[in-house]
């Protein structure tokens, strides 16, 4: 079961040609991954203090289907495809969801996987992804 994050399209997303500009995906994208691990349990800033560690994007793939448009409301979702020692590799989407409440179903715009590893934060090298955190994300 994905998570699902709302997010709706105003004017400071979209480019001259009214549509959202294909790199604010990648913001919509980060934060449903951060309400994602919110929902968790998982603060980023907290996580930090208490382990010295973070998470950071080590690549980013993203296919765009549809464009979204002022005004639309999105439905931006995170679920775990994959977890390493070191990273993880998350599923994303961005539906548009349907204007009336009905049978239809959100209409995908934009998917895309991203991997996120686990660095030291004083450092930014990589580390192991702390245990008790793994077992977080089960």
């Amino acid at each position: 079961m994905a998570f699902e994050f709302p997010i709706r399209v105003y004017w400071e997303d979209t480019d001259a040609g009214g549509i959202v500009f294909y790199a604010n995906y990648l913001k919509f994208f980060e934060r449903a991954r951060t309400e994602w691990l919110r929902s968790l349990g998982v603060g980023q800033h907290n996580l930090r203090e208490q382990t010295g560690g973070m998470f950071v994007v080590t690549d980013a793939q993203l296919r765009y289907l549809r464009p979204a448009k002022l005004d639309d409301e999105l439905i931006v979702t995170a679920s775990l495809l994959d977890k390493g020692r070191a990273s993880l590799t998350i599923k994303q989407q961005a539906l548009l969801k349907p204007e009336h409440m009905t049978e239809d179903k959100p209409t995908l715009l934009t998917e895309g996987t991203i991997r996120i590893g686990w660095v030291d934060a004083a450092t930014m090298r990589p580390a192991r992804i702390p245990s008790t955190l793994l077992e977080q994300l089960s």
